[in-house]
Formats: structure tokens, C-alpha cells, sequence
């Protein structure tokens, strides 16, 4: 769990870390702001972190001036020496109200609370993780080839391209080796991962981190150099070119 503290009194900071991390060891803290300012910039040029923890009275200012200022989706436990600003912190993205000292008991609550209500949310996004973790096992990571009596692996990332001449289908790296395979192109590109590779024609299937230069072409089409400069210029296909752009946009 990634959590962020707004907290002005380094010592209530310090606490609430130490009391964080003996409840569960596996939280994080990824900063700790001091003040209404500090608290805008780290949000605005983030990540929204699991959880926030905000102390209200700060140096500049009350932490309400920070949702103001930005967007605040994550979920926040207020901690304050006060209670006078409850019903307030309610009509934010409150899930509790503690008030200092913070006992260990309290925050345990706190957080339980916490997990409670965004269980569901949690879940999901980590069940989606695993369908994409998952999904990107079953592309291949590299690929075997006999050279002679030799054999040797080919990592997909060095693969620049896949092509077929004259029957044969051939991989070509980004220094400019050439090696045959005893695939086709067709279950190739249901081999590599379609985030990077595209069939650009009947002959070409490219890596997307291979392509130096995309360049205007007759009849609407589109030429591409290579970083591999043997492979020479190829043509996107005119009924290519479209899925083509929406593919290099992504």
C-alpha cells in the first residue's frame, strides 16, 4: 500500500510513519509534505497514491486549499488536533477523522476502515494486473534458432523485423542479422506482442522500437526506414495506414 503524508510537525510525522509501518510492514510511505504548496506540486505530478493522510492546519494554509487546487482521488484519513472541521473533511474523500495524539489502536481501525470500503476497487485493479501479467507470458520472449550445427537465442526486443521471401520466412535483429525460421509470419504475429509488433504488408511484420523515420508515400501509403539499415525502406500497405497510425498513437 503507497501512502502519502501531509503533515507540518515533523515529529506527528515521524510518529505516524512508525506507527504505519508496525500495524503493516508492507506500507510505503512516498513523501511526506509539510505544507499546502508542497502538497499541490507532489499531487499534480504523481501518481494518486493508495491512501493520504492530511493533517488540516498547515504551515500556509488549511489542507481543504490543497483540493482546491488539484484533484484528489485518492481516499483521506485526516488526522487533527481539532474537531472542528469534521463535517467539512466529510464532504471530501474522507474515509476518517482521527484526532491527535493518534493512538496505535485508532489508526489500526483507521485503516481497516480503509480497506473495507475500497476492497472492491483494490481487488479489481489487482485482478486486472494479473490478467495483463498473464497476457504478456503468452507472447514469446525470445526465440531459438539453429545456425548450422550451432544454435543460438534471440531475444525479442533485439528483433527488428519478420519478413517472407520467396517462401521463406526470415528475423532480422536491429544490427542486421538475418536468421531462418520455421514460421510462418501469419503465426508469428499471433507469437509477439501486438503493443509492439505490426504487420505493416502481406511481407513485413515490424517492431514498433525499430521504426527511425515514417515518411509520406505515393497512393497514401506510408514508407518506414529501419534502425537495421539492411532491411531498406518498407511500405505500409494503403489498407494498412490507418490501423497503422492508431497503433504508432497508442
Amino acid at each position: 500500500m503507497n501512502i502519502v503524508i501531509i503533515e507540518d510537525e515533523k515529529l506527528a510525522a515521524d510518529k505516524l510513519q512508525l506507527l504505519l509501518h508496525q500495524i503493516d510492514s508492507q506500507i510505503e510511505v512516498l513523501a511526506v509534505l509539510e505544507s499546502v504548496e508542497d502538497a499541490v506540486n507532489w499531487l499534480a505530478s504523481n501518481p494518486s497514491p493508495d491512501l493520504i493522510f492530511m493533517d488540516i492546519q498547515l504551515d500556509d494554509g488549511i489542507s481543504f486549499e490543497i483540493f482546491e487546487a488539484v484533484k484528489i482521488d485518492s481516499p483521506v484519513i485526516f488526522t487533527t488536533a481539532f474537531d472542528e472541521y469534521a463535517i467539512r473533511a466529510f464532504k471530501v474523500n474522507s474515509v476518517d477523522y482521527l484526532l491527535k495524539p493518534v493512538e496505535t489502536k485508532v489508526l489500526e481501525l483507521a485503516l481497516q476502515k480503509f480497506k473495507t470500503i475500497y476492497a472492491e476497487k483494490i481487488s479489481f485493479e489487482e485482478r486486472v494486473s494479473q490478467v495483463f501479467e498473464q497476457i504478456s507470458k503468452q507472447y514469446k520472449s525470445r526465440f531459438f534458432i539453429k545456425i548450422g550445427t550451432r544454435y543460438q537465442s534471440v531475444q525479442v526486443p533485439q528483433v527488428c523485423s519478420f519478413f517472407v521471401e520467396e517462401r521463406n520466412t526470415f528475423l532480422q535483429t536491429i544490427e542486421g542479422k538475418t536468421y531462418d525460421l520455421d514460421y510462418s509470419l501469419d503465426q508469428l504475429q499471433k507469437m509477439v506482442n501486438p503493443e509492439k509488433f505490426f504487420r505493416i504488408n502481406r511481407n513485413f511484420l515490424v517492431n514498433i522500437n525499430c521504426i527511425d523515420e515514417i515518411i509520406s508515400y505515393s497512393s497514401s501509403r506510408l514508407k518506414l526506414k529501419l534502425k537495421s539499415e539492411s532491411c531498406g525502406d518498407l511500405i505500409v500497405s494503403r489498407d494498412k495506414v490507418s490501423e497503422f497510425k492508431r497503433w504508432m498513437d497508442r
